[in-house]
């Protein structure tokens, strides 16, 4: 099972709010916070959409 370490680098303030869901989709919701998830296409989806706000730091697997 291959996993990725995404990383929340902006801020959702401002933002609309199909950006904020995503993030909260993810399970990010303050800055700077990082989670461990399974690297899917809908997961790489969601992190493709919000460039911006999310960082991909460690792939594993």
């Amino acid at each position: 099972m291959a996993t990725i370490v995404v990383k929340q680098v902006g801020s959702p303030i401002r933002r609309p709010a199909k950006q904020r869901a995503t993030l909260v989709g993810l399970g990010l919701n303050k800055m700077h916070r990082t989670r461990e998830l399974e690297d899917t296409p809908s997961v790489r989806g969601m992190v493709n959409s919000i460039p911006h706000l999310v960082q991909i730091v460690e792939e594993k697997g």
